[in-house]
C-alpha cells in the first residue's frame, strides 16, 4: 500500500475543523430556534443564571459537545470520539440533574464530591468523574499502545517497554481528564473555557511531523468548534456548561495526549492535576480579576455589564 501523501493532511485538518464547526453552528441554531429540539424542556432546566444575572442557555455546549464529537470522528481519531463523547455525556447527566439528586447540600468540586462518596452519597459529579475518567482510561491506553506499536523492541527488552507502555497510557489519561475537568472549572464567565481551549489548541494546530498529524487535526477540530460557539457564549445568549465545557476540554486533551512529545504529555498531565487541585483552595477567578494581562484576555469580546 502507498503511503498517503503529505498533502493529504492538510486536507484532513481541515475537513475536521469544517465539521466540527459546522456540526456547532447547525446544531446550535437547530436547538435555539423557537419550537425547535429540546425547547419542549421543564421551565429552567436548560437555562442558568450567570455572573451578570442573565439568562443562558444551555442548548449552546449541547451544540457545541455534538460539533466536538463530529471534529474527532472527522479526525479520524477513535481515540477523541471516545474520550469526548464519555465526556460530553457525563456533562449533560450533571447539566440535567443540576444537582437535584444531591440532597440538601449540593456537593461542589472534587473534594466535595469524593467527600460524599466516601459517606455513601453517589453524586451526579462523582458520576462524571467515572465517565470522564473512563473515557480518559480508554482513549489515552489506545494512543499509547498505538506509540508503543511503532516500535520495535526486541524480547529482553519487552517487560520494560511494556511498563513503559503502561506509563504512557496513565500520563495519557490524567492529561486528558484533567484538562476536561480544568474548561469546566473555567466556564465561570463568558468566552473564557474557549479562550483557554484556543490558547491551548493554537500551538498543537502548528505541531510539526509526520507523527503529530493526529494532533494537528484534533486541535483545528476543536479551534473550529470554539470560534463558532464563541459569538453566542460571549453575547451571553447561551453558555458551554458541563455538556460543553467537558467535551471541548476532553478533545484538547486528547489532542495533548496524541502529542508525540513524552515531554510535552507529561507537563500537561502535570499542570491540568495541578489546576484543578488548586481549584479546590483559589479561586480562578480572582487571580484573573488580579492579573492585568489575564483580565484584558478575560474581558476581550464580552458584553458590558
Amino acid at each position: 500500500m502507498s503511503p498517503v501523501p503529505r498533502r493529504a493532511h492538510p486536507v484532513r485538518s481541515a475537513a475536521a475543523a469544517l465539521a466540527a464547526g459546522g456540526t456547532t453552528a447547525l446544531v446550535g441554531r437547530a436547538l435555539l430556534r423557537p419550537g425547535g429540539p429540546l425547547r419542549p424542556a421543564p421551565d429552567g432546566l436548560l437555562e442558568r443564571v450567570n455572573f451578570h444575572g442573565r439568562t443562558v442557555s444551555l442548548r449552546g455546549g449541547a451544540a457545541l459537545a455534538v460539533g466536538a464529537l463530529t471534529g474527532a470522528l472527522a479526525a479520524g481519531s477513535a481515540p477523541a470520539a471516545v474520550a469526548t463523547g464519555c465526556a460530553g455525556a457525563a456533562g449533560a447527566v450533571d447539566d440535567l440533574d443540576a444537582g437535584a439528586h444531591d440532597g440538601d447540600a449540593p456537593a461542589k468540586g472534587l473534594r466535595g464530591h469524593l467527600t460524599a462518596l466516601a459517606h455513601g452519597r453517589v453524586t451526579t459529579g462523582v458520576l462524571k468523574i467515572g465517565a470522564i475518567g473512563a473515557g480518559a482510561v480508554v482513549a489515552g491506553g489506545t494512543l499509547a499502545a498505538e506509540r508503543a506499536g511503532r516500535r520495535t523492541t526486541p524480547g529482553a527488552a519487552r517487560p520494560r517497554a511494556a511498563a513503559a507502555t503502561l506509563a504512557d497510557a496513565a500520563v495519557s489519561a490524567v492529561a486528558i481528564a484533567s484538562w476536561a475537568n480544568v474548561h469546566n472549572l473555567l466556564d465561570l464567565r463568558p468566552g473564557r473555557a474557549l479562550k483557554a481551549s484556543v490558547l491551548l489548541a493554537g500551538p498543537l494546530a502548528l505541531a510539526p511531523g509526520e507523527d503529530a498529524a493526529t494532533t494537528r487535526r484534533l486541535a483545528v477540530a476543536a479551534l473550529g468548534a470554539a470560534a463558532t460557539a464563541a459569538p453566542d457564549d460571549l453575547a451571553e445568549r447561551t453558555m458551554l456548561g458541563d455538556t460543553g465545557a467537558n467535551a471541548l476540554g476532553a478533545l484538547v486533551g486528547t489532542a495533548i495526549a496524541a502529542h508525540p512529545s513524552r515531554a510535552l504529555r507529561a507537563v500537561a498531565a502535570v499542570t491540568g492535576t495541578g489546576l484543578v487541585l488548586a481549584s479546590e483552595r483559589v479561586s480562578f477567578s480572582r487571580v484573573i480579576a488580579a492579573t492585568p494581562a489575564l483580565a484584558a484576555l478575560d474581558a476581550l469580546g464580552r458584553r458590558e455589564a
